[in-house]
Formats: structure tokens, C-alpha cells, sequence
């Protein structure tokens, strides 16, 4: 649970050492407030792979996309308002995340549960484990102890989330600037191997870049045309030999120069994420491994907890 003695008497150094905000979550937080919590969310999860398996990527990415702008605080969530101005509509989530109503179905199963007891931002952090799971990934034990966000930053999406051409330097400094590693960054883009992105986000790579094997570009090029505007949202896989597998494939097909994003294939081309590559195309446990500890790392950044926030009714909306 939550400490209850005021942090205000740490002096800094330790609150900066400790990590004050991220210490605060733990394994165990709803074992008495929520004890059917796992059980209450997987089975909705379950039930929105079954129906499309695209599903699972799209919560994870959600997940990811939430706690890149001001933390995993589920701003990502909140609904544009006549007042109100949300991160649904900034250029990296326009059209694009997908997966809100799941969450909505997860949220109603879990208010039935335990009312007004589990925030938004947890559940969130579960059916993202929850999906990598159902689709053959590793699991781990998701720290939780989350409220939600009062407030949205549309420019902090904008800004913070790494677009699918950016470079390995302006990678790095993105995922840098949330606390996370090169390595971090590396391992996480392994969710690569699950979901689908439009024609528009890799359009430039299939027809530009040379750092991509030629097959496949032609392959991907029949259903991504060359001209901006025609066929923009048409989807191809992120990785095309095991689309709904979570597995090591995706750094397989680095090796190969079959990234399907420029951003993608900036991790295999003559720098210094090649040799991470490598060793994850090849090492599958150590991938696994390492995807779990990033993980739990991605989701301690800069939780709202304690008496900040609150726990949303609606995911959609601020009570």
C-alpha cells in the first residue's frame, strides 16, 4: 500500500535516490482491496483477442503511449471535451490508437468487482502484461498503485512519443528523456513483433530507403501505393512471418533488413544497437527476460500516486 508518513521529511537526496513516486507501487497493491483483480481483467482481454488478434498490440501500444506523456498516469485515456483537450488527437494517436472501448469493458468488469477501488491507469498496466501473455510473450508481475490523471498534455504526445521515421539518435534521446536506455529502447521496440501499422507511417521506407531488402519492399509496396493520400490507412504487418506471436522474429527480420518502419530498421544499420539486435534474434529467453524488466521499468514512470489524481468512474472522463 501506499505510505501513509509524509515524504515532505526525507531530505531530497533520498527522495531522488529512492525514486519516491515509483516506490510507492507495488505487486500487492489491491490484494485486499481488489483480490479478484487479475481474474476479473485477463478473461475481457482474452475475449477482445479472440474477436480480432490485432487487439493485443493495440492495448500495448496504448499503454506505451500513455506513459510517454507526463507518465503512466492513463491521460492517453480522456476524452476531448468542448473544454477539455485530450491526446486522442495528437499526431502520433490520431487514427491511430485504437483499443479504448476495450479498456471500457475491462473498467466496467472491475467497477462490478471492487467499485471506485482501481484506476485506470492500472488496468491499463495489466491488459497490456495480459496481452503480450495471451499472444505467447513472457509475463511479470505488474507493479500497480496508479491514479489517474485530472489533465492531458495533447503537446507532450506530440513531442515525446518517437514517430515510426525518426532516427536512432532522436530514438535514443526520446526514450533518454523518460528515463529509459538505449537497451530499454531496444528491448521495448520488440513489441514490434505483434500489430500493424498504415501504408502512411512507412510509405517513405518501402520506396526511399536503402537499407531494406528488396523483396520485401516490392511485397509490401502491392498494397502501400507511392502516392501520398492513396491508401494511406492500409495496414501491413510489423512482422510479417508471425503477426499475432509474440516472439523474437522481429529482430530476426532487422537482420534481414525487413523492418517495416524506418525507425524500426534504425536499430540494425551499422550502429550501436546492432549487437543487442543480434543477440535477441538468437536468444529468445533473454529477450523475454529483458522485455519484462523493460516493462515494469516503462511503468514506473512518474505514477501519480498517494493523494495525487483520483480513481476515474469512467476512463473517458475526469469525475
Amino acid at each position: 500500500m501506499a505510505s501513509t508518513f509524509n515524504l515532505t521529511f526525507f531530505p531530497l537526496a533520498l527522495l531522488l535516490l529512492f525514486g519516491c513516486a515509483s516506490a510507492q507501487l507495488s505487486t500487492n497493491y489491491y490484494s485486499s482491496t481488489c483480490p479478484k483483480l487479475f481474474s476479473t481483467v485477463k478473461p475481457v482481454v482474452q475475449s477482445a483477442i479472440s474477436k480480432e488478434n490485432r487487439m493485443g498490440a493495440s492495448i500495448l501500444r496504448l499503454f506505451f503511449h500513455d506513459c510517454f506523456v507526463n507518465g503512466c498516469d492513463g491521460s492517453l485515456l480522456l476524452d476531448d471535451t468542448a473544454n477539455f483537450t485530450g491526446e486522442k488527437n495528437a499526431n502520433p494517436n490520431k487514427n491511430s490508437v485504437r483499443g479504448f472501448d476495450v479498456i471500457d469493458n475491462i473498467k466496467t468488469a472491475v467497477e462490478t468487482a471492487c467499485p471506485g477501488v482501481v484506476s485506470c491507469a492500472d488496468i491499463l498496466a495489466i491488459a497490456a502484461r495480459d496481452s503480450v501473455v495471451i499472444l505467447g510473450g513472457p509475463s511479470w508481475n505488474a507493479k500497480l498503485g496508479r491514479r489517474d490523471a485530472t489533465t492531458a498534455s495533447m503537446s507532450g504526445a506530440n513531442n515525446n512519443i518517437p514517430g515510426p521515421s525518426s532516427n536512432l539518435d532522436v530514438l535514443t534521446s526520446k526514450f533518454s528523456a523518460q528515463g529509459l536506455s538505449t537497451t530499454d529502447m531496444v528491448t521495448l521496440a520488440g513489441a514490434h513483433t505483434i500489430g500493424q501499422a498504415r501504408c502512411t507511417t512507412f510509405r517513405s521506407h518501402i520506396y526511399n530507403d536503402t537499407n531494406i531488402d528488396s523483396s520485401f519492399a516490392s511485397s509490401t509496396q502491392s498494397s502501400c501505393p507511392a502516392t501520398s493520400g492513396s491508401g494511406d490507412d492500409n495496414l501491413s504487418p510489423l512482422d510479417p512471418k508471425t503477426s499475432y506471436t509474440f516472439d523474437n522474429n522481429y529482430y530476426k527480420n532487422l537482420i534481414n533488413q525487413e523492418g517495416l518502419l524506418h525507425s524500426d530498421q534504425e536499430l540494425y544499420n551499422n550502429g550501436s544497437t546492432d549487437s543487442q539486435v543480434k543477440t535477441y534474434s538468437t536468444n529468445p529467453s533473454q529477450f523475454n527476460s529483458d522485455f519484462a524488466a523493460a516493462m515494469i521499468k516503462m511503468g514506473d514512470i512518474s505514477p501519480l500516486t498517494g493523494s495525487q489524481g483520483q480513481i476515474r468512474k469512467n476512463c473517458r472522463v475526469v469525475n
